[in-house]
């Protein structure tokens, strides 16, 4: 009886295993970097935009106090204020809440004051 032995080498996959790893690990730093940048463009457009915004903040203040003046004084038709500096706001006295929205180039800010309740102590 003949024995059959053979001398074939095992196949790995040392290789592609490692390529693969490389890969995997390529793409999700390539993923985290991407949304990390996306993250602080954000940020910094957020930052930037610091002027518009302080602008609106005071448009919408403005908005608050001319229609409590209107109601103060009783004049429903007393003329609303314009700014030289390109704000505007729009404003809403609705039985005893007013709201107002301030607004600068893209930039909006809102307040609200409610006088219809009792105060509170």
């Amino acid at each position: 009886m003949k024995l059959i032995t053979h001398n074939s080498k095992l196949k790995t996959n040392h290789g592609q295993a490692m390529l693969l790893t490389v890969l995997i690990l390529g793409s999700t730093i390539l993923a985290a970097s991407t949304i990390a940048g996306y993250l602080t463009v954000l940020k910094i457009r957020a930052s930037s935009d610091t002027t518009n915004s302080t602008k609106a903040v005071f448009a919408a203040d403005t908005g608050i106090e001319w229609e409590l003046y209107k109601y103060i004084k009783n004049q429903p038709d007393y003329p609303k204020p314009t700014f030289s500096n390109g704000a505007s706001f729009d404003s809403f006295n609705e039985s005893g809440i007013i709201k107002s929205r301030g607004q600068s180039s893209n930039i909006f800010r809102a307040f609200e004051v409610d006088f219809s309740g009792p105060p509170t102590p």
